[in-house]
């Protein structure tokens, strides 16, 4: 693999995988959308878990990242060519400059396969690659932290067409959270105390996580409007209400990157 200074290049030649011959015209059967949806994810999940298993950091999904992906396997197939060079000489780091993506450095692996299952072609893909050290040390590199990755099929021989693209980004990824215990302690006869606890962080990448920051925190009582309390780094909130009604107490993370994860959120019956 050849590389510039911040910039990873992918290897000079894809993987092909002459599995057998390929189908005439005729016999070509183009897959769904869920079918290359589905295909896609399973090459997604099994690279992840060649990752998992070693220690490393399963790849974030980018779906600008897959864009491309899906547009590199996209042309390969329409052209039946495997390579690395897209429409106008463009390489895959080339058209995520073009789309904006911000990036530290990049791979691409291809390959190409006559299974005819979408997703029995993905674990084809993944197998070959794994056995060819240039495109293994690609996808269980230390120095990448999202990916994506493309699957198209050929109209005219059936052929299987992959890219797998590799970035190593800034942090778009959300901090989480999780919901802990609820405590209630009646007051008096119209009053409750009650203490929300939560947990949290920053999800953690490859490279570049950037870190936590803060929660934000929010309560509902009865359906009605959500009412601020502000940002915190604490993970408790400690209440006086009015008994008899319904309160939902949600928390939601922030990274230093400014990415922020889902709601979570706990329902308390006073």
């Amino acid at each position: 693999m050849r590389s510039l200074p911040h910039r990873l290049l992918p290897v000079g030649l894809g993987l092909l995988m002459l599995l057998s011959l390929a189908p005439s015209v005729a016999a070509v059967t183009m897959p769904s959308d869920a079918d290359v949806t589905a295909a896609e994810t399973k090459a997604r999940e099994l690279i992840n878990a060649e990752r998992t298993s070693r220690g490393l950091v399963g790849l974030k999904l980018d779906t600008r990242v897959a864009a491309i992906a899906r547009e590199r396997a996209l042309y390969m197939a329409q052209t039946d060519v495997l390579s690395h060079e897209h429409e106008g000489g463009k390489m895959a780091w080339d058209l995520m400059t073009d789309a904006g993506i911000a990036w530290y450095g990049a791979g691409e692996i291809i390959a190409y396969n006559s299974t005819s299952a979408p997703t029995s072609s993905a674990s084809s893909a993944v197998s070959g690659w794994l056995g060819s050290p240039p495109h293994k040390a690609i996808m269980l590199s230390n120095d990448y932290n999202y990916f994506g990755l493309g699957f198209a099929v050929s109209p005219t021989t059936g052929r299987r067409y992959w890219a797998g693209v590799f970035l190593k980004g800034p942090d778009r990824t959300g901090a989480w959270v999780k919901m802990g215990t609820v405590t209630k302690t009646v007051t008096s006869t119209t009053t409750v105390t009650v203490t929300t606890r939560w947990s949290g962080g920053d999800t953690k990448l490859q490279v570049l996580t950037s870190g936590f920051r803060y929660y934000q925190v929010q309560r509902q009582v009865d359906g009605g409007a959500w009412v601020d309390y502000g940002v915190t780094t604490a993970t408790s909130l400690k209440k006086w209400w009015s008994r008899h009604h319904t309160y939902v107490v949600r928390v939601r993370a922030r990274d230093k990157d400014g990415n922020w994860g889902a709601w979570r959120s706990v329902t308390i019956r006073s």
